[in-house]
């Protein structure tokens, strides 16, 4: 194995014992190293990881900045290891990743998709009811995608209608309660499941056809197609463009605030409650949709105006 390689296979291990998955950057950056060994070079240069960054062309700026990151990280560890590395310095692409503003489905999209979904080809008749009862899923408890495809069964409570999320986005483990409808759409599910594949082959809870686990990557291609027979996506190769399965999570934490805000609730307050069914690592990304969902905005200002007055 060529230095630069190892290097990054420690690299990569070093950093996944603290914690991080690095499914994508590990990707990238193995892209990165076969980039250089092509180009001949011995050592990271700015010249070379600007030049890998700003491939290919037609990608977004915030998207080469991002991948410049990566490499920054990389090369300020391996500086340590070759003093010939050099580093790039910050804001040599300065362009930052801004979040799209999220689409809140309404119910009558929701149903026609999900309807959509149930006339899923599925030669053995469970295809069609995996991804129902996943995308259901998704849309009642706000959870990633990654983190619904990564349950076993047994994270799956039918009894005290608890779900565990030990695959999370930053590691970090919690329960999720969910409604007695919910439970009972994932028990009408798992005894279809268990009806198809009575003999264990994965321990995940959603499963292929071939009784497999189902891949995120799969999932969100299914979605994508779907919506775009539906005319929620636009675009008929590949994903298309439009709303997107995470905008299932935006709709749960938007509907959420506006019912605490209708209700009379101080949503500000309760908001820690929301960020820690969702998962989120800082409460301040629960915050982003108070400024991301115009009616949220505009509940919050009102909710701020009563205050001023009652002052």
């Amino acid at each position: 194995m060529k230095p630069l390689e190892q290097a990054l296979k420690d690299y990569l291990r070093i950093r996944r014992s603290l914690g991080f998955r690095l499914r994508e950057p590990g990707g990238l950056l193995r892209n990165f190293v076969a980039f250089l060994q092509a180009e001949g070079a011995s050592h990271i240069t700015r010249e070379l990881a600007l030049r890998w960054a700003t491939q290919p062309a037609k990608d977004q700026p915030a998207t080469w900045a991002g991948r410049l990151g990566m490499v920054r990280r990389f090369a300020i560890w391996h500086s340590a290891i070759d003093p010939r590395t050099e580093i790039p310095p910050v804001g040599l692409l300065p362009h930052r990743y801004r979040r799209k503003p999220p689409h809140i489905y309404s119910d009558e999209e929701i149903e026609r998709l999900l309807r959509r979904t149930q006339q899923l080809p599925s030669p053995k008749g469970l295809r069609a009811r995996t991804y129902t009862t996943l995308f259901g899923l998704l849309v009642v408890t706000g959870m990633r995608v990654n983190e619904a495809l990564g349950l076993d069964r047994t994270d799956v409570d039918l009894k005290l209608g608890i779900l565990h999320i030990r695959r999370t986005k930053f590691g970090k483990s919690r329960y999720v309660p969910v409604h007695p409808s919910t439970v009972r759409a994932l028990k009408n599910y798992a005894e279809a499941r268990d009806r198809f594949f009575p003999a264990r082959l994965v321990p995940a809870f959603f499963i292929s056809e071939q009784g497999r686990w189902v891949t995120e990557w799969i999932a969100r291609y299914t979605f994508a197609k779907i919506s775009q027979r539906i005319g929620l996506r636009a675009g008929a190769k590949g994903h298309g463009r439009g709303p997107r399965l995470q905008d299932m999570r935006h709709r749960f934490a938007a509907r959420t605030l506006i019912r605490w805000y209708r209700s009379g609730l101080d949503a500000e307050r309760e908001l820690p409650k929301l960020s820690t069914y969702l998962g989120h690592v800082h409460v301040n990304d629960t915050y982003w949709y108070l400024e991301a969902v115009p009616e949220l905005l505009q509940l919050a200002t009102d909710r701020l105006i009563q205050r001023e007055v009652r002052l």
